[in-house]
């Protein structure tokens, strides 16, 4: 792929608790210089980045990192964060939920966030790391039926990452019009141009775009 292809796929990311402002700064002057698809970085620092960076895209995360608020507050965390500035959102589903076999509950969260997000992008992360085959598979029904714009693998806090298998089951089992986003442990351009090629079309990452080509 051409560097600037690569580029446009990247949320570039930092949701460190500790990411203080000079951090958010040099990763959205980063962002802006090679056009990637968003900064993602979170709610708090919404309202800064919308007035500092007015033309930069901004992704930000509701529920994160363990999804487990109840679906009211993650409502309101979502209207918060489009009325601060967002642009685009990724929730982290109720994974008690999914344990205790409770779809319908999962799918019906997911939809009365995509209704708070109106049309803004709606990426749900599933948190592979914790599912079962058969609990990914139900998942992407999920995410399908709710009419979200993404299904995401992971939250990068959880014990693993983002797998190549994951993104070749997501596409076998989610509707055809949602897309995937992998994120969580993607360290390098060959794991990114790989995921991309399985079928990912956005990549959560936190590494530097200007180091992705150093060694051409």
């Amino acid at each position: 792929m051409e560097k600037d292809a690569v580029y446009s796929t990247l949320d570039y990311t930092l949701l460190k608790q500790f990411a203080d402002k000079a951090s958010i700064d040099a990763l959205c002057k980063k962002a802006l210089e090679y056009k990637t698809a968003s900064v993602c970085i979170p709610p708090s620092y919404v309202p800064y980045v919308r007035e500092t960076f007015p033309t930069l895209t901004i992704c930000t995360v509701i529920g994160f990192p363990n999804g487990y608020n109840t679906k009211a507050v993650k409502v309101y965390e979502t209207k918060e964060a489009i009325k601060d500035g967002a642009d685009e959102i990724d929730m982290v589903i109720n994974i008690t939920d999914v344990k205790n076999g409770l779809f319908d509950k999962v799918t019906d969260e997911i939809r009365e966030i995509k209704k708070a997000a109106g049309d803004h992008i709606l990426k749900v992360i599933v948190e592979t790391c914790f599912l079962t085959q058969e609990e990914k598979k139900a998942v992407c029904r999920c995410v399908s039926e709710a009419g979200a714009d993404y299904i995401k693998t992971s939250t990068g806090f959880g014990t693993k990452g983002a797998e190549i298998e994951d993104i070749t089951l997501f596409r076998e089992n989610i509707a055809p019009g949602v897309k995937i986003k992998a994120a969580g442990g993607i360290r390098s351009l060959d794991s990114i141009l790989a995921f991309l090629d399985r079928g990912a079309s956005r990549i959560g990452t936190s590494l530097d775009p200007e180091k992705l080509f150093v060694e051409e």
